[in-house]
């Protein structure tokens, strides 16, 4: 299948520019995630951020709490090559503390960040330096406290309020001629979010940042980010995303660009496993054996797809669909290469086997 014929049309958002990345327009989704080192360890971020960028972070957020924090950033900046960006909450000041030090986007929150001449500042000096803002609002800054108590916020009226917040910053930003704007309007609920996403891409042109707030550990996050973050993806909507996870965000980064590839949206970037979730045909241990191949591929980054089958009703088929599969029969497997059937393979050898194959066809 090829992997990057994908028929959903994107939405058409304008193209801002961050640092040396271009998002929005034609560009491919990017894929953020958010620093876990303080700011004023500058080693230790650094560390982190080229780990990030590493494992694919296009873009990493930093959190910036105070005016000593955006002092180290210029060093931070100084030592690291992927686009920046100084996520500001409360204070005004420090954004513009932030722009000095030389960040290549600032993250401001309408829910805790208000419309003053500081602002107005921060705005000037981006736009003097050529700095984009993300307008970026959380249910919980905007949450309804004016409705009836005792019954729970719909997601439309927690949606209205944050379209309503970002709009009024947007009223502003408009007015000063300020127009490299990023957005995002994120909720820890899946279905809010989806409603924010689709009514603030029905009345403007800027880039989207996707994201689930506070998703959760690892399955919990995973889980909401592939409903929400895929649901808006298939619709078109979304230039950047940040899988929000309470974990590494080297995790974030790895299931960040997977979404992107399981939708067509990004090209194969390593080993996909295809694999049966087994029934009572299935006459070897299947479960284990795919779990291993995915465990021993993930290193990978040649592109290459795997298909690990129990049964002789989809398994010779889904195996002549990919690069390389197993269709296995009682106590053995026959291994499949470009869809043309090979040697059959006693079961207890499947695995080294699978492994070996594997590492031939993705050698350089």
């Amino acid at each position: 299948m090829n992997q990057n014929n994908y028929s959903t049309e994107r939405r058409k958002s304008r193209t801002v520019q961050i640092g040396n990345m271009a998002i929005g327009g034609n560009n491919s989704v990017a894929v953020q995630t958010m620093t876990t080192a303080p700011v004023t360890d500058v080693a230790a971020s650094v560390r982190q951020i080229e780990a990030l960028a590493e494992a694919g972070a296009e873009i990493v957020r930093l959190a910036v709490p105070t005016v000593a924090a955006a002092a180290a950033l210029a060093e931070v900046r100084r030592q690291t090559r992927v686009p920046l960006v100084a996520d500001i909450h409360f204070n005004a000041t420090i954004a513009l503390a932030a722009i000095e030090a030389g960040v290549d986007k600032v993250r401001l929150n309408p829910g805790n960040t208000a419309m003053t001449d500081d602002l107005r500042r921060v705005l000037a000096a981006a736009s003097d330096r050529g700095v984009a803002i993300r307008i970026g609002v959380n249910s919980g800054s905007v949450m309804p406290r004016d409705l009836p108590a005792g019954r729970p916020h719909t997601p439309q009226e927690i949606a209205d309020r944050m379209v309503d917040a970002v709009t009024a910053y947007l009223r502003l930003t408009e007015s000063v001629n300020f127009h490299n704007v990023v957005l995002s309007l994120k909720a820890s609920d899946v279905p809010t979010t989806i409603e924010a996403y689709r009514r603030i891409a029905r009345i403007c042109d800027y880039p989207l940042h996707l994201g689930i707030t506070a998703a959760g550990p690892r399955e919990e996050a995973v889980l909401k980010s592939a409903a929400g973050l895929g649901t808006l993806l298939s619709e078109g909507i979304g230039d950047t995303l940040r899988v929000s996870i309470t974990d590494d965000p080297l995790i974030e980064v790895q299931i960040g660009r997977r979404l992107l590839e399981v939708l067509h949206l990004r090209p194969l970037s390593g080993v996909e496993v295809i694999s049966c979730p087994t029934c009572g045909r299935c006459q070897v241990d299947l479960t284990s054996l795919a779990e291993r191949v995915y465990a021993a591929t993930r290193d990978i980054r040649r592109p290459l797809r795997v298909a690990v089958m129990g049964c002789v009703v989809n398994g010779p088929g889904e195996a002549r669909e990919v690069d390389l599969g197993v269709a296995a029969g009682k106590g053995f497997g026959v291994i499949f290469r470009r869809g043309q059937a090979g040697e059959k393979v006693p079961e207890d050898q499947l695995l080294e086997r699978m492994l070996q194959e594997i590492r031939r066809a993705t050698a350089d």
